[in-house]
């Protein structure tokens, strides 16, 4: 959730990418960049010269983040091996608690772990403006990855980069091959397919889409595509200048429109208590034909958890809206999740930062990450052989799109978007109506303009 790639960044993620001239790499389980030359004439051989101490922050926490944790965790150790006196201290943390609670209290006190993880846009904003990032565009200048990275803009303000993107996602629509073409069905092209999709779904028993909405920003996903659908994505930032309300009426169309698919009863029965894990796991029970999340969960979608269903689960961008005033062929896709870096750090530990980042940030540990985590990679990669087909189509319908926009979270201000997340619960709730919602969002926006002047 998040801030989008630039269409040429997403023709690179294309499944015929534009690749870079990085060179091909052995697909080990350990990189081994960090004794190699990065950049004509720039290395990184000399080690860490004195005793160093470095917390570091990750979300990696869940059973389906095993892999991705594994990843961080043989880098670290790399790191530490070629460089004796350096030592990371690793700590997990829920990703939510660490966004919405932990990250910010931190940052508001000024002391915020050594690495962490971080969205891009707008919680980086406040944090950059407050003095806590550090600024890595002469590290990444002398490592001679800065131009290897797929895209940069989640992570820079005003021409300064504060933080690398560790991937890249697209968000769309996961569905059940096998289902449709046992019902007979296609996939749909237009919104009114996609209710006489969903119907067809619902007469023979099964639920159309698997939602799991305890956690509101769960619920924005599919939300900010039919929303964008309707208003277009400059209208996210026009709410920040006040030159567009909630209220207007592209918006609440926007809200009533996913108030149809609620009200249809296309979604998950006792949605709001269930936790995010479960929608993927009532797709991939069969219980549910379709499923609007990121790419990031392709990994649970590929593996042995998908039993029967493995090979046969395909993904389609949302369709389109008559209508609407937005790009109909676009695709929520960015690169906003990353590593962070604190300013508070000395001169010792930027050069241990700087191990870590050229440890982490190359062609073999993206190309890794890829094949293992399925993860696309914020990298430009030179190979991408023995890529999953369902990987191959989220990069097709990534490079079949005609633009890409970073999620409304990265735009309105963090306290609006947490209200929509409410406002989208009391939809799905049934407790209020689509105006209601775009109401009480109003007053938060306005609230939040206010308080920015």
């Amino acid at each position: 959730m998040k801030k989008g790639f630039t269409v040429a960044a997403v023709t690179l993620m294309s499944a015929s990418l534009v690749l870079s001239a990085c060179g091909s790499k052995d697909d080990n389980n350990t990189t081994n960049t960090s004794n190699t030359t990065t950049n004509e004439g720039s290395t990184n051989e000399t080690p860490v010269a004195k005793d160093v101490t470095l917390s570091l922050r990750h979300t990696q926490i869940k059973e389906t983040s095993k892999v991705r944790l594994k990843i961080l965790q043989d880098v670290v150790a790399k790191t530490e091996q070629d460089n004796a006196g350096l030592k990371f201290n690793l700590e997990g943390i829920d990703e939510v608690v660490n966004r919405d609670q932990k990250l910010k209290a931190e940052m508001a006190a000024g002391n915020p772990p050594d690495i962490f993880e971080v969205f891009g846009g707008a919680d980086l904003n406040l944090y950059v403006k407050a003095g806590r990032m550090l600024d890595l565009t002469p590290i990444i200048e002398e490592l001679g990855i800065k131009d290897k990275f797929a895209s940069l803009d989640e992570f820079t303000i005003d021409g300064k980069v504060y933080g690398l993107p560790f991937g890249g996602y697209s968000e769309g629509v996961f569905y059940n091959k096998k289902m449709f073409t046992d019902y007979g069905l296609e996939v749909p092209k237009t919104f009114a397919d996609l209710i006489k999709v969903a119907d067809a779904i619902k007469a023979k028993g099964k639920t159309p889409f698997a939602l799991a909405a305890k956690d509101g920003w769960v619920n924005g996903m599919l939300w900010n595509t039919v929303m964008e659908r309707h208003v277009g994505i400059d209208a996210f930032s026009k709410l920040v200048t006040g030159e567009a309300k909630w209220t207007d009426a592209d918006f609440v169309a926007g809200f009533t429109d996913y108030a149809t698919l609620v009200n249809n009863d296309y979604f998950t029965k006792g949605a709001l208590g269930l936790p995010y894990a479960e929608q993927g796991a009532q797709f991939l029970k069969g219980d549910a034909a379709m499923v609007f999340t990121g790419s990031w969960d392709a990994n649970r979608f590929t593996g042995d958890e998908a039993g029967e269903l493995k090979g046969n689960i395909g993904y389609f961008s949302f369709p389109s809206i008559d209508g609407g005033k937005g790009d109909q062929s676009s695709i929520n896709a960015s690169y906003s999740n990353g590593f962070g870096f604190s300013s508070n750090l000395n001169d010792d530990q930027k050069e241990a930062v700087k191990k870590f980042i050229a440890n982490f940030f190359n062609e073999e540990i993206q190309k890794r990450t890829l094949l293992e985590d399925k993860v696309l990679p914020s990298m430009k990669l030179s190979d991408l052989s023995g890529v999953d087909p369902l990987i191959s189509d989220v990069l097709n319908v990534m490079g079949g799109a005609s633009t890409s926009w970073k999620a409304f979270d990265a735009i309105v201000q963090p306290s609006v978007g947490a209200d929509v997340g409410v406002g989208l619960q009391e939809l799905i709730g049934k407790v209020k109506k689509p105006e209601e919602v775009a109401a009480k969002i109003q007053a938060s926006q306005e609230k939040a303009n206010a308080a920015q002047k």
